[in-house]
């Protein structure tokens, strides 16, 4: 009896620390083993986790880019749509004694957008990446430069595998919109210094020079409004990842996770069981023979 009540003991005790293990990790399982007929769906979800959580990453990244690109785009429109307000007043009223100044400080604004940089690398001079895509430092290197040969950058752009068997396209070069803005600074820049009259002349430059700004926001526009679009269907890729990820989760869940309240009720079943057995092995060693002879 003495040896039966010490097997039982044993078992019972390891049966209390695999209990105790079910609390502090809440996971009815330890091994892949123990599932039974339904490993194969677990190592299947749990493999399809894997490759949502590497593909999240992914998009995650493709979506921080297409912010980015909308960023800088919105930086370009709001200052050369700045400028063109400027040159329609001095159109309208005939005088433009800071017209030029203006289109310096625009300049400035449209090639730092336009050589700015993600993680240390020019967003829109496509695959030359060590190279920044505008050429020119300020407004008066527009002066007689070709504007297409005003950017050090290819046609090649970025592209991501966002999804299984989806490969999306994202990347925005500098000459899909920037030629005509570039057009219109040198128009701009080779006026010269301006009086605070400019000659007619001059006035049907500074026109010219509203059309290629009027260009060349419709360019960046329609850029941008592409843009948008690639920023839903990442935003959409993302919500349906979520979506997988959540049920995914649930299928590994329901045959790995425990209870929280069942597996407290058993550990502390457990430990009853545990203790009756010590009592009742006690109380078999307390027995002496004149016990056993009466």
């Amino acid at each position: 009896m003495q040896h039966q009540f010490q097997a039982i003991m044993v078992r019972q005790q390891q049966e209390l620390s695999e209990t105790a293990v079910k609390v502090g990790t809440l996971k009815k399982v330890a091994s892949y083993a123990e599932t039974g007929a339904d490993t194969g769906r677990v190592l299947t979800a749990r493999s399809m986790l894997t490759q949502i959580e590497a593909q999240t990453r992914v998009t995650s990244r493709v979506d921080a880019s297409l912010s980015f690109y909308q960023a800088r785009l919105s930086e370009i429109d709001q200052a050369t749509s700045g400028l063109r307000a400027m040159i329609l007043d001095a159109i309208g009223t005939g005088n433009a004694p800071t017209i030029i100044k203006e289109a310096e400080a625009t300049f400035a604004q449209f090639r730092a957008a336009m050589n700015a940089a993600d993680d240390g690398l020019p967003i829109f001079a496509g695959s030359r990446t060590e190279e920044l895509p505008l050429k020119a430092a300020r407004l008066a290197d527009t002066a007689g430069l070709d504007p297409d040969l005003a950017f050090d950058s290819d046609d090649i752009v970025q592209s991501a595998r966002v999804a299984p068997g989806l490969d999306m396209t994202y990347g925005i070069g500098a000459k899909e919109f920037g030629k005509k803005f570039v057009a219109a600074f040198r128009t701009i820049a080779e006026l010269g210094t301006l009086p605070a009259r400019p000659s007619q002349a001059q006035m049907d430059k500074l026109a010219i020079a509203k059309t290629q700004i009027d260009e060349g926001l419709a360019e960046l526009r329609g850029v941008d409004a592409r843009n948008g679009r690639a920023q839903n269907r990442i935003a959409d890729i993302i919500t349906r990842s979520k979506d997988r990820e959540i049920v995914l989760t649930s299928a590994v869940s329901e045959v790995e996770d425990a209870n929280a309240a069942s597996v407290e009720a058993e550990l502390v079943g457990r430990k009853r069981m545990l203790e009756a057995s010590f009592n009742a092995y006690a109380m078999l060693n307390s027995i002496t023979l004149s016990d056993y002879l009466r």
